[in-house]
């Protein structure tokens, strides 16, 4: 189940994200995908704020700030990239990654600033996509549609784009 590092395979976690992702159409007729239980989150802390103002907005009027399975997913994933860290042999209890460091020195408020600023805009994407990269990069290439299709392009070329700006990686000739 390991790679080089003790790291988990990746071809075995992608194949378990589509059985995953079979089983979720098969059982809730619904496809998989987190970026609406951010919004649901962020409602329910919302609510407890100004009520009010929470349940006038249009987001909220057709999705209602609760748990549901989206929000349990959210939280499966974190316990999953736990889990597999530790049982990868990859749970390091540090906060900087090494590469991280050598790049951008040992800042542990600039680390979460710019993890957070990066959290925002990848927020903002998901709502401006229609969907997160796993709805439309697991759920939406499954179903072949070709909107998904082109946003998961536009996902790995934006990421190839933002690794070759931060760690400076210059393009292949």
């Amino acid at each position: 189940m390991s790679i080089e590092g003790g790291a988990w395979s990746p071809y075995l976690v992608g194949a378990l994200i589509g059985v995953l992702s079979m089983f979720t159409f098969y059982f809730s007729d619904k496809p998989l995908g987190v970026s609406t239980a951010y919004g649901r989150l962020a409602g329910m802390i919302s609510r407890l704020i100004s009520q009010p103002h929470t349940d006038s907005l249009k987001f909220y009027q057709d999705k209602k700030p609760k748990i549901e399975w989206e929000v349990m997913l959210t939280f499966g994933v974190i316990l999953g990239a736990f889990l597999a860290a530790a049982t990868g042999g990859e749970l390091t209890g540090s906060w900087i990654p090494a590469q991280w460091e050598a790049q951008f020195g040992d800042s542990l408020s600039f680390r979460l600033a710019i993890a957070f600023a990066g959290g925002v805009v990848m927020a903002f994407g998901a709502r401006l996509a229609g969907g997160c990269t796993s709805g439309h990069g697991i759920s939406g290439t499954l179903q072949l549609s070709v909107g998904s299709w082109i946003a998961l392009a536009c996902f790995f070329a934006a990421g190839v784009a933002t690794a070759m700006l931060m760690y400076g990686v210059k393009a292949i000739p």
